[in-house]
């Protein structure tokens, strides 16, 4: 299972939860680490996954195939954090 997601998993984040997360993560990747944070989980867990999710796309990429959702807007999204962190 993606790292991400079994994080999510561990903190009894829904399924319909996770999907909004990378739903988001592949339109508005800023948006979606204010969702992440508001899972309520705890911060010595929530800086790594953070991590996680900022700096591998290819674990995002894994998440979203494993969720069946659209990669090309990961690609996209990818493109629009780098755009933002320059």
């Amino acid at each position: 299972m993606n790292p991400i997601i079994q994080t999510l998993k561990e903190h009894n984040v829904s399924d319909e939860k996770i999907a909004e997360v990378f739903q988001t993560l592949t339109e508005n990747p800023l948006g979606a680490m204010t969702i992440i944070q508001s899972l309520g989980i705890p911060s010595e867990k929530l800086q790594p996954l953070m991590m996680l999710v900022m700096s591998q796309p290819d674990l995002i990429k894994q998440a979203v195939e494993e969720l069946g959702l659209d990669f090309a807007k990961v690609e996209a999204a990818k493109e629009k954090l780098q755009q933002q962190q320059q």
